[in-house]
């Protein structure tokens, strides 16, 4: 399967909300992870605390680095490649487990 030339696209606005929305993701994403902190710390500095607080600035840097390169893809101007598999794997499974980690915090 070939690709049409770039200068025959006509993008519109699409790439510009997938970025959009992938910084709004980003945005909730590091919310979470800021609020899961201060709550794994609310009730002094504990082991499982610092577990957790690890776990999700960890979740939260893997997922900020899946978006960062789509983001810089959707920008470059030419027809962006689909998504690889394991980037959308990575970006899912991230979102997931940080919010059991917000689940677990909560409980």
């Amino acid at each position: 399967m070939t690709r049409p030339p770039a200068q025959d696209r006509d993008p519109g606005l699409q790439p510009e909300r997938t970025r959009l929305a992938w910084r709004r993701t980003t945005l909730s994403s590091t919310v979470a992870a800021v609020l899961a902190a201060k709550a794994s710390l609310h009730n002094g500095v504990q082991a499982e605390g610092i577990i957790i607080c690890a776990l999700c600035c960890a979740l939260w840097l893997a997922f900020l680095t899946v978006a960062h390169r789509r983001i810089r893809t959707l920008a470059a101007g030419d027809i962006p490649p689909p998504l690889a598999p394991r980037h959308a794997t990575t970006a899912v499974l991230c979102t997931a487990a940080l919010a059991v980690c917000a689940a677990v915090l909560v409980y």
